[in-house]
């Protein structure tokens, strides 16, 4: 059974970040231009020269085994602001600030993050009624009706 490129590369990066308690895969992707794009994030975010060591283990590898046939070029990177959140252990990095919630009846939630637990996620979210001052609820999002999280970034 043939492996894919991504599923190659997800095994390296594993392999390469084992002794990390702190780093996580977030991410593998070929794209069809030639890039290899890896997203790595950290518990308390991810160094340049995390980066930079998981890239030349990673390409060395790759050049090893001649495990891409075609020009490709490696990028090896954490997740910006704008790419939305993924996993669980991200979500827990982020409890404490606000994100934007998408869900599958096309309805966006926003509010800061509180909880997270297998089933769901606890927002705070600001409701207000016409007429009257804005109130905080607690909201409780299953994640089977979440599409997508994204955390705001505010430049207050």
């Amino acid at each position: 059974m043939a492996f894919s490129i991504e599923d190659r590369v997800t095994a390296l990066v594993e392999e390469k970040i084992a002794d990390r308690e702190d780093l996580f895969l977030v991410g593998v992707k070929m794209h069809p231009s030639g890039k290899l794009e890896v997203l790595v994030d950290g518990d308390n975010g991810v160094s340049i020269e995390d980066c930079v060591a998981i890239s030349r283990y990673v390409g060395f590898q790759l050049e090893e085994e001649d495990a891409i046939s075609h020009a490709y070029r490696l990028e090896v990177s954490s997740p910006g602001v704008d790419t939305a959140l993924t996993s669980t252990r991200q979500y827990r990095k982020n409890i404490g600030r606000f994100i934007q919630v998408g869900l599958q009846d096309g309805v966006t939630k926003e509010g800061k993050l509180l909880e997270v637990t297998e089933a769901y996620i606890a927002i705070a979210e600001k409701i207000k009624e016409k007429g009257k001052k804005a109130v905080e609820s607690q909201r409780n999002i299953p994640f089977e009706n979440i599409t997508t999280i994204k955390v705001l970034i505010s430049f207050k």
